[in-house]
């Protein structure tokens, strides 16, 4: 917890290399719902595997947001096929947030993936992932639309049905809820401790949780941290991640006063 006594919140970045220097991203956004949803202070993880340290930032922070990113897992990571595009990836960024899933989930931090996020989640804990789904044509195509504006890119795309009696039902309702769609991967086989909290009509995972985890643990595939306000589903969820945040700062808080 800051000074302040406002939680502190970690937010996954991406490392984007060019022809002179390398630099950490992390589109607004993603801090900016931090601070109009959550009531925290957003501070950047860097993808620097060399100088990031999982089980000090487990220690420091009341919470981590694992961001989406136009970059996808290696395939390395879950014994996939090679992509046909060597150039998506962030090996850097999966070095960092891999091992940090792990130790968030160990130490009880409250943990939200979105997009690339929950993908991360599902292979950290032993899950593979689908590389292109557009190519089954029993599903559909769940990629960003590039020829609309802007703001349609984030229109509400398909419906997703909660699993009865989970995580996510509990905290939005059973729905149907309506959500965006801007993802060409997704959860192919979930790993051993990996719950399915919802899927779309065509069965792709849209929601997971993490079993006997002793913190909040969920990462969705959709984003709803855009557009803003939020509304429906998507506040939900951050009003649950939230109160977990703000549970986990003020037992910190009680343990450092002891």
């Amino acid at each position: 917890m800051t000074d302040l006594g406002l939680p502190l919140i970690g937010v996954t970045a991406c490392r984007i290399e060019t022809d002179s220097h390398a630099y950490q991203k992390v589109t607004e956004k993603y801090v900016t719902v931090i601070v109009d949803e959550v009531g925290a202070c957003p501070v950047m993880i860097p993808a620097l595997p060399a100088g990031i340290h999982p089980e000090v930032l487990v220690r420091r922070l009341d919470g981590i947001l694992l961001t989406g990113s136009p970059s996808n897992v290696h395939p390395e990571h879950y014994l996939g096929t090679p992509a046909e595009n060597p150039a998506e990836h962030d090996p850097a960024r999966d070095a960092v947030t891999l091992p940090l899933i792990r130790a968030a989930v160990a130490a009880g931090v409250p943990l939200l993936g979105l997009c690339r996020g929950v993908q991360e989640m599902n292979v950290a804990f032993g899950g593979t992932l689908v590389q292109r789904i557009q190519d089954d044509p029993a599903k559909l195509d769940h990629r960003m639309r590039r020829d609309v504006p802007f703001d349609w890119q984030y229109r509400k795309a398909h419906p997703i049905a909660p699993t009865p009696g989970g995580l996510l039902e509990r905290i939005a309702g059973p729905g149907p809820h309506l959500v965006n769609s801007l993802h060409g991967q997704g959860v192919d086989r979930p790993g051993p401790r990996v719950r399915v909290e919802a899927t779309a009509p065509d069965g792709v995972v849209e929601a997971i949780s993490i079993a006997e985890a002793p913190g909040f643990a969920l990462g969705v595939q959709w984003h709803p941290e855009w557009p803003r306000p939020c509304a429906g589903v998507d506040r939900a969820l951050f009003q649950a991640f939230a109160a977990a945040v703000r549970a986990r700062a003020a037992r910190s808080a009680r343990a450092a006063a002891e």
